[in-house]
């Protein structure tokens, strides 16, 4: 039997590669590393590279949801490097975090709504995981739907020790999804979140009963 056209090509797979042992570039907040690679092609020389990797490890992202008012709640941040790139450093974002070594990723996303917004929610459901910038890290976000009560949210936020620094904001679901198209937002995990929303905005009270 032939297989379905297409599914093969639509799937990520593992790849026949040496890598090598990491060579340190620096570290700082994250570690900055260095590796040859080789690549082994069907009927031709192997391919080899010299790559570099951002070490940025997990992360856990939230769209925080009111249902009863049919709102969202999100942050701005400051973030210099999207300063550097657009001049637009005072991001809309969706509340998102590391998930620290040994730790469940909703453990880590709830922790981070109450860190950033100062709510939790009162149920998660996780939704997918995406490699945003996979030519230059090893970063790999999960994002979940958060499902709360948004008078609870706080007007700042953030963790002192840390530098963090985050000024949360209730808005419509309407008005978030009519962002998508008009050029205010840059952030790719919050034009990710509000994708899945505009796609699934009919069955999140289904999806809230589920995860109950």
């Amino acid at each position: 039997m032939t297989e379905v056209a297409g599914t093969h090509q639509l799937a990520d797979r593992e790849a026949d590669v040496t890598v090598s042992a990491p060579e340190i570039i620096g570290r700082g907040f994250m570690t900055y590393e260095r590796y040859e690679v080789s690549l082994r092609r069907d009927g031709e020389p192997p391919l080899l590279q010299k790559r570099d990797v951002l070490r940025a490890s997990r992360v856990a992202a939230v769209v925080p949801i009111d249902l009863a008012r049919d709102q969202v709640v999100l942050i701005r941040q400051f973030r210099l490097p999207a300063h550097l790139a657009t001049g637009r450093g005072d991001m809309v974002e969706i509340v998102a975090g590391r998930i620290e070594d040994g730790e469940d990723a909703a453990v880590a996303a709830r922790r981070e709504c109450i860190e950033e917004i100062g709510a939790a929610p009162e149920r998660l459901i996780e939704l997918y995981s995406v490699l945003p910038t996979p030519g230059f890290t090893d970063e790999q976000i999960t994002f979940f739907a958060g499902f709360l009560d948004s008078s609870a949210v706080l007007e700042r936020g953030g963790v002192a020790d840390e530098d963090e620094d985050t000024q949360p904001f209730v808005v419509s679901i309407d008005e978030a999804l009519a962002a998508l198209g008009d050029g205010r937002i840059a952030n790719a995990l919050l034009y990710s979140a509000l994708q899945w929303l505009a796609l699934n905005r009919t069955r999140l009270q289904e999806l809230f009963s589920r995860a109950a």
